[in-house]
């Protein structure tokens, strides 16, 4: 028999399956390109590894756990909610009579170091999260939204409730420059626009499923973008 984790590694190696061919709310806030080459499903240059894969795993064994909780708690409560239209497909965690929770989990140092930030500081860190809820809570006519963020380490919880109206017009012009680039089938810039760290530097490409594709794509046009070629450092 195999090592353990050459199993577990096995049993959460990724099947192909088709895409939906429309945009991902969980997107929401990052590269238009990324977003862009993820509807028309190119495929990825850099996909996860067995360890992200893991990561990605465990995150989902405590998301369902607390959805688990929430659902016995509040009867009415609707899980793994199917919001589609013509552009946009995924699936919401948990749906209140007048509220839409959206659950993220994290190992423990980012979780705790999130704790010491002001909403000013915090608010840049967490826009896809954010807009990822709202154009949920915006979809269900919801008017309010609330981040969940799990400690993988001790279960602990981080709250952060959201008035819907106060980002939905941040939303309504991502959604409409991801229309745009998509009607005219314009190649979007490479430009990074999520995870600042501490001193605001975005590290997005670092964790980019198509990093190589477009450092590639960037040589053929003859022009390097410094942010996609060398920012490889992990939040």
């Amino acid at each position: 028999m195999d090592s353990l984790q050459v199993l577990l590694d096995k049993a959460l190696e990724r099947k192909e399956k088709p895409r939906s061919g429309k945009f991902s709310p969980s997107m929401l806030g990052k590269c238009y390109r990324a977003q862009i080459w993820n509807r028309q499903n190119i495929p990825q240059s850099n996909p996860p590894d067995e360890r992200t894969l893991r990561v990605f795993k465990a995150g989902l064994l405590f998301h369902e756990f607390v959805q688990g909780v929430i659902a016995k708690a509040s009867p009415s409560a609707q899980i793994e909610v199917l919001i589609e239209n013509d552009d946009f497909k995924g699936y919401t965690d948990i749906v209140l009579d007048d509220e839409v929770i959206d659950l993220k989990s994290q190992h423990s140092r980012a979780f705790w170091h999130r704790r010491n930030l002001e909403w000013r500081q915090l608010k840049p860190k967490l826009m896809p999260n954010i807009l990822q809820v709202v154009y949920y809570a915006v979809e269900l006519k919801k008017t309010k939204a609330r981040l969940v963020f799990i400690s993988k380490d001790d279960l602990s919880i981080q709250e952060y409730p959201l008035n819907v109206a106060d980002y939905t017009l941040e939303l309504n012009g991502e959604i409409a420059t991801l229309r745009d680039f998509w009607f005219y089938e314009a190649l979007p810039p490479a430009m990074p626009r999520a995870y600042p760290d501490d001193n605001g530097k975005l590290q997005e490409c670092g964790y980019c499923s198509w990093k190589d594709h477009c450092i590639e794509t960037e040589k053929q046009k003859g022009v390097i973008n410094e942010a996609t070629q060398k920012n490889d450092d992990r939040v």
